[in-house]
C-alpha cells in the first residue's frame, strides 16, 4: 500500500532532552495508526511538524509526497486536524466558530457539520467561553471532520469527552477507516488505540521505542488465570505442577500465552472452587516500552 504520511529521521531539539529525536515511521493509505506515549513524550511536537507549524532541525516530513513545511497550503485541502489544545475565540458562539473555520477552509457550506452536531449531541448556540471542556472538544472534532478529508491528524481526540461520547467517537473512526481514510491518532488511552488502530508507533522521551502491529499484540496477549482451591495443600500441589504460576493461600495465579488446552487438562485433575481469567491489556503489554518492570513485560 502507498505511504500517505512519511516521517523520515526527524529531529526537533528544544534542549535539555526536550523534543523529538531521529523519529521515523509511515502511515499507509487507509490505515489507522495509533501514536502512543505518555504526556510530554513528543507526540504533539511530531504532529505540529506534520502540520507545517514547525520545521524539523533535520530529517523530513511528507504527506502525499509533499513537504509538510513548504507545501502546507497544498496539503491542507486533504487534511483534517484536531489539535491537542484548540485555540478558540471565546467571544464567538459554537456555530459562529464552526462557520469561521469552514470559511477558512474555503468550504461553500458546513459540509458534515450538521450531521456531526446531531451525532455528538452538540448545542452550538452558547458562547464558547461558557462551554465545558467536553463541549469544546466536540466542536474541535466537528471542525476536523466536517470537510470530509481523506487524511486526519488527531491529537488526543477524546480528551474531555464522557464515556458515551468516547464510544461515539470510536464508532466514527471505525466508519472512516471503512471508507478508506488515512488516520494518525495520537493518544495515551490504550483502549481507544486497541479498538481503532491497525498499528501503533510508541514514543518515549522523544524517541521511537517501537512500531507494533495491533493484531499481533492482541494475539500475543498473556492471560492471567486465578484458580481457587478448597485447601492450601491442594493449591500448593497444583502450583508445583504448573510453570509460570504463583501461590497465595488457596489461590494460584497462572500466566498463559496462547492455547489454554494444557492448563485446562491439568486443572481438571484438581477440585477447583472458582476460576477467574484476566487478559493482559495493551497497556500492560506496552509498559515495558515506557520503562516498566520485568513483570510488566
Amino acid at each position: 500500500m502507498k505511504n500517505i504520511i512519511e516521517i523520515d529521521h526527524i529531529t526537533k531539539d528544544y534542549g535539555n532532552g526536550r523534543g523529538v529525536f531521529d523519529i521515523s515511521f509511515q502511515v499507509k493509505k487507509g490505515e489507522v495508526l495509533g501514536f502512543l506515549g505518555p504526556n510530554g513524550a513528543g507526540k504533539t511536537t511530531t504532529i505540529r511538524q506534520l502540520m507545517g507549524f514547525l520545521r524539523p532541525d533535520s530529517g523530513s516530513v511528507q504527506i502525499l509526497g509533499m513537504d509538510c513545511f513548504h507545501d502546507a497550503h497544498k496539503i491542507a485541502d486533504s487534511l483534517g486536524y484536531l489539535p491537542g489544545e484548540i485555540a478558540f475565540i471565546d467571544a464567538m458562539t459554537g456555530i459562529k466558530f464552526i462557520r469561521f473555520i469552514a470559511n477558512m477552509k474555503g468550504m461553500k457550506d458546513l459540509g458534515r457539520a450538521p450531521e456531526l452536531m446531531e451525532r455528538f449531541e452538540l448545542n452550538p448556540s452558547a458562547k464558547i467561553k461558557k462551554m465545558s471542556k467536553g463541549t469544546k472538544q466536540k466542536i474541535g472534532i466537528i471542525c476536523a471532520f466536517m470537510q470530509d478529508p481523506d487524511i486526519l491528524l488527531l491529537d488526543e481526540p477524546t480528551s474531555g469527552l464522557d464515556p458515551l461520547m468516547q464510544n461515539e467517537f470510536i464508532d466514527l473512526i471505525l466508519e472512516e477507516k471503512e471508507r478508506g481514510k488515512t488516520i494518525l491518532l495520537s493518544s495515551h488511552i490504550f483502549e481507544e488505540v486497541e479498538r481503532t488502530c491497525d498499528r501503533a508507533a510508541i514514543i518515549r522521551e522523544g524517541k521511537l521505542a517501537a512500531v507494533e502491529n495491533i493484531d499481533a499484540l492482541r494475539q500475543n496477549k498473556q492471560k492471567i488465570v486465578e484458580v481457587h482451591f478448597p485447601t492450601v495443600e491442594i493449591a500448593k500441589a497444583f502450583a508445583a505442577s504448573m510453570p509460570s504460576s504463583t501461590q497465595k493461600g488457596n489461590i494460584v495465579s497462572v500466566k498463559i500465552k496462547g492455547n489454554m488446552d494444557d492448563f485446562i487438562k491439568q486443572a481438571a485433575n484438581y477440585p477447583v472452587t472458582d476460576l477467574d481469567i484476566k487478559a493482559q491489556t495493551l497497556e500492560e503489554i506496552f509498559m515495558h516500552f515506557y520503562g516498566g518492570t520485568t513483570d510488566d513485560q
